[in-house]
Parts: C-alpha cells; structure tokens; sequence
C-alpha cells in the first residue's frame, strides 16, 4: 500500500488544473443530469468527473473508483478503490468562491469497505491550491500551493456564544433544521456567527486552520429520530435525500483524526464503520467536528437536546404534503 498519497495528490492537482479556468462561469451553472446520489450535476463537475474517469483509466486501471456522480467504476478485484468528489462545493464553484474542493481517499479494495479503513486522504481546494493530506499513522501535512506550510491551529474555544461554526443546509428542509438547531444558532448568533459554506471539506478543514471553530451537519440523525421528517427531505430534494454521503468526508475524516480533532457523528459516535460505497440515504451520515474535545461534547449535548425536542407542526405537515 505503499506511494499511495502521490497518486490522489497528482489527480487533485489535475481535477484543480482542468476546472479552475471555470469557476464563476455561468455556463459552469448548466444542469447536465442527477448525480448517482440524487443531487443535481453541474456542467464543472461533468468537467472534472471527465478527468478522474480518463486518469483512472490511463494511470491507474487495477484500482477502482466511486465517484459522486459515476458511482463504482473499475475492475471487480481491485487493489485500491478511491471515494472521489472531485468538486465538494459545486455551486460555490458555480460561483466563483472560493469554498470549493477536491476530494480523493483511498481505501484497500474491498467488497465493504468502511471510513475507518482509509489509508490516504487529500482534500485540495479549487481557487487557491492550498492542499490537506494524510496518511493514516504518517500525521497530516498542510501545505500552501507555493509549498510553504500552513499552522495546523485548531480552536481551542468551548464557549458556544463566541462560536465560528458553520452547518451543512444545501437540501435540508429549512425550517425543520433551523428549529433543531435554533438554540446553537440563537446563542452564537450574535458574539460569534454561524456560515452556510457549502462544502463539507472547505468546512472542516477551516476547523484545522483556526478560521471555523465547529462544522455541525445533522440530517440524518434527524430523520432516525423522526422518521415523519424524510417527506420533508424528499421533497426539498426533489425525491432524494440529500446529506452528506462518503465521498464528502472519507478524506476530511481521516485527515482530522491524524490531526487530532475531533469528528463524529450527532451523537458522538465514531463514523469509522459507516460504509463507503454508496450514496443513497442508507450510507449518509450526520456530522458533527470542532476544534476540541470539550467543544465536541458541548455540541452534541445542544444537538441531542435540538432532536429530542423537536415536534413536527402543521406547518411542517404541510410542507410535507404538498
């Protein structure tokens, strides 16, 4: 399993270079069909699927991989599956922000691999090439595109009226998660501030340079908690659930667990079984990272008191019924 990061650095980079001149483009806004996991595909990300099916092929065909938008592609027995999104953060892409990045684990073949089998993580960002990897046991390096380092600092804050943090709320129905999440967003709302970033790993990985303090993204908890919910989900994801699937947070997940901060799921649990292959609800998974192990636990204190007290209303029946 050795030389393997190099490969997922090199597809990265080749993703960032194919794609970047697109960023903020409105033809990258065109619509060019459903993901495997339901979710819209953007022209940009058609472009760098493209370019991860044509590297795969090329340089390396004994190596499978599952990707957001193909699914599982490559030989039946492979030595290497990698769990790709090759743009987490299409519609800031769209946009031409800066919150958008590649995103490449890599798991030993397998027939179920898991998170808490994956070797090698990189996570690169679009606009400025800034570029997170680990290696499990090797640490985490975080290096800038000129190739100087950045500060790993994460937040050493608890104090939830003073949190930086950001949720995941693209397909979410929006009154349910802001009702779950309200005392978190009303304590913070004001000496500190809660963000709609748009990606997952540009998320969490803030959380490692000190600018985020907290990454919380609960859907699916949601729904085991209150089964009556997944109309709702359905609905704003025109017939899919969207949360977060595993090629959102393979390569995030094992790079904050060489980094040591904390990650896991609404109710503190490892995510390292969740399966990875698949993206429809029955892989999806809650999330929640922070800067510190108290913080951790302060959150999902608040998130679990959000779920637990949660009632749908008439309001939320309506919605769901149309």
């Amino acid at each position: 399993m050795d030389a393997i990061a190099p490969h997922l650095i090199e597809l990265s980079a080749l993703v960032r270079e194919t794609v970047r001149p697109s960023l903020g483009m409105h033809a990258a806004r065109a619509h060019s069909g459903l993901a495997a996991s339901g979710d819209v595909t953007f022209d940009i990300d058609e472009q760098a699927e493209r370019v991860v099916e044509a590297f795969m092929a090329e340089r390396l065909p004994g190596w499978a991989y599952y990707s957001e938008d193909r699914g599982l592609k490559g030989p039946p027995d492979p030595e290497v599956i990698l769990i790709v999104d090759p743009i987490d953060g299409t519609r800031p892409a769209a946009a031409g922000f800066e919150m958008a990045c590649v995103s490449i684990a890599a798991v030993p073949g397998s027939k179920e691999p898991t998170m808490g089998d994956v070797v090698a993580g990189v996570v690169q960002e679009i606009k400025s090439g800034d570029l997170f990897a680990a290696e499990r046991g090797a640490g985490v390096k975080l290096l800038r595109a000129d190739g100087s380092s950045i500060p790993l600092q994460p937040s050493p804050t608890y104090d939830l009226e003073h949190l930086f943090w950001t949720l995941g709320f693209r397909g979410r129905p929006a009154v349910i998660l802001a009702t779950v999440l309200e005392e978190l967003i009303d304590t913070s709302s004001v000496g500190g501030s809660v963000f709609d970033i748009g990606s997952a790993t540009y998320s969490i990985t803030r959380i490692l340079t000190g600018q985020l303090d907290a990454y919380v993204d609960i859907g699916p908890a949601i729904i085991a908690a209150h089964p009556q919910t997944e109309a709702d989900f359905r609905r704003v994801g025109h017939g899919a659930v969207l949360n977060n699937c595993p090629y959102d947070l393979a390569a995030a997940h094992l790079i904050c667990t060489e980094a040591g901060v904390p990650i896991g799921d609404a109710a503190g649990a490892t995510l390292a079984d969740k399966r990875l292959l698949g993206s429809d609800h029955g892989y999806q998974m809650a999330c929640i990272a922070s800067g510190n192990e108290e913080l951790q636990q302060r959150l999902v204190e608040v998130v679990r008191r959000g779920i637990a007290s949660f009632r749908p209303n008439s309001d939320t029946k309506r919605l769901a019924d149309g």
